[in-house]
């Protein structure tokens, strides 16, 4: 079905049909809109459903429904309003009457640039509380205290200002910062989603600082907040304190590369730095080790995803000594550690790089030297040899093989 057909079918049976959410407010910030998503008011969910009998609806607590519209499947919702009765997200009475308008249904919505709808087919604009003034500020607002009803829209608003660029305007922020002690009880998931959100986006660095703007880092993300007025050692870090210098360093890789994994593992690179004793500042030694606990009570609190974990763990264990070896089994032992890990060596190397400002020569030419110590297989052993034998002689030849590349640059 076209989408004319189908906004023709639902206004001929008294329906109002309105293009809202994401679609419309990148379409007004000048951005290319991806998927639409769309609102129907004046009807009931059976008439939608008799005059869309291809719909299927997958909405539990209202009525949504999946419905094939040029081509591509799309969200189609009946306008409703809410009401707060429970805790969390699901804690909510909906109505979704005929007569809801589409007002109320903005009304509802979080921040002031997702309150907008187009109607169609007409393309007429629907922006009853600013929107488009909002996102000519670069403001992130909220709509109404109805923000405070999903504690979730609190990581939303902060991502959103990563993603974007945008700033939140303290009113938002006063809002943001009232949905701390129910935030605290809300499923894990929901807010790993946003994180992963927010590290996808171009300044990741926003997201974090957004979250302590409104004192909320210290109760989501407590190991990132421990950071914050940790000293370093001015010669190699002007940037500031610890929690500088990672939002630093998770910014440049995010310039660097669009992976989460090297995003994410420069973000706790340095996490053990938050619990240095304050005696020892502006020195971390052994923040390494301490990093790994940092990570593993994150992950219990939480739950991580597992490629997350790993990535981070060996970033944490790895990205002091990297730069600084110079034997050639170290350095065979550590390429070949990068081979086996979840991170490619072009990962581990974007945050090494925007940590330590520049590469040793054995991970710039990494990826040429482990394809030659690749050649080196168990086959090739002398025939004398067995089990943990075969597999010392392999490494000896790898390490030979590595010399010989290093001599040569010399």
């Amino acid at each position: 079905m076209q989408e004319a057909e189908f906004a023709d079918r639902l206004r001929q049976a008294g329906g109002r049909v309105f293009l809202v959410g994401g679609w419309v407010r990148d379409k007004c910030r000048g951005a290319v809109p991806h998927d639409k998503d769309y609102m129907v008011s004046g009807l009931s969910p059976g008439q939608l459903e008799a005059l869309l009998p291809g719909a299927r609806r997958v909405g539990r607590g209202f009525p949504v429904y999946l419905v094939a519209i040029d081509g591509t499947e799309c969200e189609v919702a009946l306008a409703r309003k809410e009401r707060k009765q429970g805790a969390g997200y699901r804690g909510f009475a909906i109505d979704c009457d005929p007569s809801v308008t589409v007002e109320e249904d903005l009304y509802r919505r979080d921040t002031t640039m997702n309150s907008m709808a187009l109607e169609l087919p007409m393309g007429k604009w629907i922006d009853p509380y600013g929107g488009r003034m909002d996102i000519e500020k670069h403001q992130i607002r909220a709509v109404s205290p109805h923000f405070l009803e999903d504690p979730v829209r609190a990581l939303r608003a902060a991502r959103q200002s990563a993603e974007f660029g945008f700033t939140i305007e303290p009113r938002t922020l006063h809002y943001m910062h009232a949905c701390r002690e129910e935030l605290a009880a809300e499923p894990a998931e929901r807010i790993v989603a946003e994180l992963r959100r927010a590290l996808k986006a171009p300044e990741p660095s926003r997201f974090f600082r957004s979250l302590e703007a409104a004192g909320l880092l210290v109760a989501i993300f407590p190991e990132l907040h421990a950071l914050i007025g940790k000293t370093q050692p001015v010669a190699f870090h002007p940037e500031g304190d610890a929690f500088e210098h990672t939002m630093l360093i998770t910014d440049t890789v995010a310039h660097a590369t669009s992976s989460l994994l090297a995003r994410f593992a420069a973000l706790v690179h340095d996490l053990g730095k938050g619990t240095t004793p304050k005696e020892m500042e502006p020195h971390h030694y052994g923040h390494e080790t301490r990093g790994l606990d940092c990570l593993r009570a994150w992950d219990a609190r939480t739950t991580l995803p597992r490629t997350w974990l790993k990535a981070g763990a060996f970033v944490i264990e790895q990205h002091m000594r990297a730069p600084l070896l110079t034997k050639p089994g170290k350095i065979a032992h550590l390429l070949l550690a990068i081979d086996h890990s979840v991170l490619s060596l072009a990962e581990f190397n974007a945050v090494i790089l925007a940590d330590h400002h520049s590469l040793p020569s054995y991970l710039l030419h990494g990826s040429k030297y482990l394809a030659a110590m690749k050649t080196v297989h168990g086959d090739q052993a002398p025939q004398a040899l067995r089990g943990p034998e075969i597999r010392d002689w392999i490494f000896g030849e790898q390490v030979k093989i590595l010399r010989q590349f290093m001599a040569a640059e010399e």
